[in-house]
């Protein structure tokens, strides 16, 4: 097995730890609170990556601009952590999996459009329509039943998915230090920030913690966060943006799946349809090559 097709193992793995981290929330919601486990899981992947920075040799400086883009990622972080806990907490991991993840490079697409970053094509406008009829559709509002509809998990996904897609335009602006350095430094600053303003330590009942949370809080930190990151990161060095990019297409269908399997929920026929259409639309607006032809050798 060549590098590169090692590299593709792993970022399978990798897709599919990051689907199963909305199951991991889903069941650390019984233990304790979405900045609390803010805390926990990006402490423990901030602590891991140290070593890989390191072996990495990249260099842990960062300039004054990088800091200020890594306060406000680091803020936002925050806030799109809490509705992605309350969402998966009050509504499905699978619907938060397929929802949030599909709909975030549509509204990066929109944010960038309109501040006239990107022109919208017409091969675009049917994209972000299609886009839209997915979201809906996981929305069940084909069904016109008002209590499946107007339901606060839905409003905390879509919160999710707009503050992710603001994260993702802030943290592009950044362009002179290492990707992964800067996704450490936002962990840091993340943690501070939580702790300093929404933790108490002291309060944490730890005395509850079993061996089912030990294993979701270990599983989101170093499975989702710091194996993931990482993989990801080398993935795009290696392989190039375009090829890893093809690998996200398996983190909602991952996460339906997972849910299903460990939470017991039911596969739902909305879900899967809309996250077809929103992956669809998401291709379609990216360009995205789902499977190459290799070239025959003559």
């Amino acid at each position: 097995m060549n590098n590169k097709n090692i590299f593709y193992v792993l970022l399978f793995f990798g897709m599919i730890a990051w689907g199963g981290s909305w199951v991991n929330v889903k069941v650390l919601g019984n233990y304790i609170s979405a900045y609390e486990m803010i805390l926990m899981r990006f402490g423990i992947t901030a602590l891991t990556m140290v070593p890989i920075i390191i072996w990495l040799k990249h260099s842990f400086k960062i300039d004054l601009k990088s800091l200020g883009l890594v306060t406000l990622v680091s803020i936002t972080l925050i806030f799109y952590n809490k509705y992605y806990y309350l969402g998966t907490k009050f509504g499905t991991a699978s619907l938060g999996g397929a929802m949030v993840t599909t709909l975030i490079p549509i509204l990066t697409f929109v944010f960038l459009a309109l501040l006239g970053s990107k022109k919208v094509s017409k091969k675009d406008a049917i994209a972000l329509v299609i886009g839209a009829i997915g979201v809906l559709t996981m929305m069940h509002i084909w069904s016109f039943e008002t209590e499946r509809i107007f339901v606060i998990h839905n409003l905390y996904f879509l919160l999710a998915a707009i503050l992710w897609a603001i994260l993702t335009i802030i943290s592009s602006k950044s362009t002179k230090i290492s990707p992964i350095v800067f996704t450490f430094y936002m962990y840091i600053i993340t943690v501070a920030l939580d702790w300093l303003f929404f933790v108490d330590v002291r309060s944490m009942a730890f005395e509850t913690f079993d061996g089912i949370f030990w294993l979701n809080i270990a599983l989101i930190s170093l499975a989702a966060s710091t194996f993931t990151n990482t993989i990801y990161f080398l993935g795009i060095e290696k392989l190039g943006a375009a090829e890893v990019s093809s690998f996200i297409f398996l983190v909602p269908f991952s996460a339906i799946i997972l849910s299903a399997i460990f939470l017991g929920e039911k596969l739902d026929v909305f879900i899967i349809l809309g996250t077809v259409l929103t992956l669809f639309a998401v291709k379609l607006l990216n360009n995205i090559t789902i499977l190459k032809r290799r070239q025959k050798s003559v």
